[in-house]
């Protein structure tokens, strides 16, 4: 459980950043100190299994690409560092590239302030960008992982008014990179002013829709991701959107293509929600506060199952929506409607809380299972028998957090049978009769708190 910390402004990330000092290889690993990028690349153009090369403090501008060609292995990386952490600034035209087939490597510690873009090759696995400080001059994406297995987490990508992304994961052809974990990433501050085009994340292309990727998003924070509607946006399939916080953000998660993905857990505030297309998705376990309305959106159908390369909104079917808390003013359900309506979906033991007009807007046509949901505050909008009127009695917590208080009516009062809905929004494990909402009443536990700069980024634990 991660435990609460203040916000910390970036120009205090900033300073922070350089005081902290990666910790010490282990002793069977050959360390070596550059002090130019000539000499960065002569070293890791020699580095073996285990080896950390470290660029001593300082900027440099690069005129040519910094080539990682090596290869370490699963228990001995290639490190390829900044000495300190945030202390070397990498500017120029360009910065590092991975060659096709570099492997086991470790990209650490930078600030990456040059032009272009970065990539992790299709054919380069295992590869993990950890601590770095991304804001680069290029236009298009600053980041795409192609590889299998790539870890990029705890960087921060900050401060872009362009239309490109700041991460995007892709793969070989119109298949996927298998399993990226990205985790305890700061997304900050993305203000491009068009319509389309400025996404935090994008998980996929709308021509990879049906590929499998398994991606693994979790425990990121974003603020001011207003460069487009979609914060995260998924347009492949099997993937797990777990455990992040959202806030003073315009962006969505969403699912905009693709199948039997799972949004679980996350934190979501202000104008920000979760929206989802395609089928056999589960959305559980979340916690939205919205003040914009429209909490969670059935997405529009503009054809009934989209195929391999088609860019048009596809219909919702068979897709789960439990166990989840969403607060707001109306309309904190909606359907967005479209020619093709949500088809056999589900409603259930959510805890909906407004304070005028109708609960849940769901087009005329939708085939939708209403059950157990528990409403308070605004017209349900609900058929008859699929949920029950009255005030959860929801206490707020040190965090900001609207929690079950031991009088609520919520309490035991979950039905049917939705074993991923298992874990509440605290992580721990309901039992018995579910409570409803994201919450599972415990009088001692966990209690989940709202991520903050000090649980993400270079600096964080």
């Amino acid at each position: 459980m991660k435990s609460p910390g203040s916000f910390i402004t970036v120009a205090i990330v900033t300073v922070l950043v350089s005081a902290f000092t990666p910790s010490p290889p282990a002793s069977a690993a050959q360390v070596v100190r550059v002090t130019s990028l000539g000499a960065l690349q002569t070293a890791v153009d020699k580095a073996n299994p285990g080896d950390r090369i470290q660029l001593a403090d300082g900027s440099y501008t690069a005129s040519k690409a910094l080539t990682i060609k090596r290869s370490g292995t699963a228990a001995a990386p290639v490190t390829v560092s900044a000495e300190h952490v945030g202390k070397a600034e990498i500017k120029g035209s360009t910065g590092f590239a991975f060659a096709s087939g570099a492997s086991y490597v470790v990209l650490e510690g930078f600030k990456l302030r040059h032009g272009g873009s970065m990539s992790l090759p299709a054919g380069s696995k295992h590869n993990r960008l950890t601590r770095n400080d991304i804001q680069l001059s290029g236009d298009g994406n600053w980041v795409t992982a192609n590889g299998d297995d790539t870890e990029i987490d705890h960087n921060v990508f900050q401060n872009r008014t362009s239309a490109g992304v700041f991460l995007q994961i892709l793969g070989p052809g119109n298949a996927m990179a298998q399993r990226v974990h990205v985790h305890h990433n700061y997304f900050y501050n993305h203000r491009f002013a068009g319509s389309n085009g400025g996404e935090s994340i994008r998980l996929g292309l709308s021509s990879h829709q049906k590929y499998s990727a398994h991606a693994l998003i979790e425990d990121n924070l974003f603020e001011k991701a207003d460069g487009d509607s979609e914060a995260i946006s998924v347009k492949s399939s099997d993937n797990v959107i777990r455990d992040n916080t959202i806030r003073d953000s315009r962006g969505f998660i969403v699912l905009r293509h693709g199948d039997r993905s799972v949004v679980e857990g996350n934190l979501l505030f202000g104008d920000s929600g979760i929206r989802f297309h395609g089928n056999d998705h589960k959305i559980v376990n979340n916690y939205v506060a919205t003040t914009g309305g429209r909490g969670i959106i059935f997405g529009s159908g503009d054809e009934a199952d989209s195929g391999s390369t088609s860019k048009l909104h596809d219909r919702p079917d068979r897709d789960v929506v439990a166990y989840n808390t969403v607060v707001g003013s109306s309309d904190v359900i909606h359907g967005d409607g479209g020619a093709f309506k949500p088809k056999d979906c589900v409603l259930a033991n959510n805890i909906l809380v407004g304070t005028k007009g109708t609960l849940v807007t769901m087009p005329s046509g939708s085939t939708v299972k209403y059950e157990g949901n528990l409403v308070f505050g605004a017209t349900p909008g609900i058929p008859s028998g699929g949920s029950k009127t009255a005030d959860p009695k929801l206490v707020k917590d040190a965090h900001g957090l609207f929690r079950l208080s031991a009088a609520s009516p919520a309490i035991n009062a979950g039905v049917g049978s939705y074993p991923s809905a298992g874990m509440d929004f605290d992580g721990q494990a309901r039992s018995g009769r579910y409570d409803t909402g994201a919450d599972e009443y415990f009088a001692t536990g966990a209690t989940r708190v709202p991520l903050t700069t000090a649980d993400v980024g270079p600096l964080a634990a």
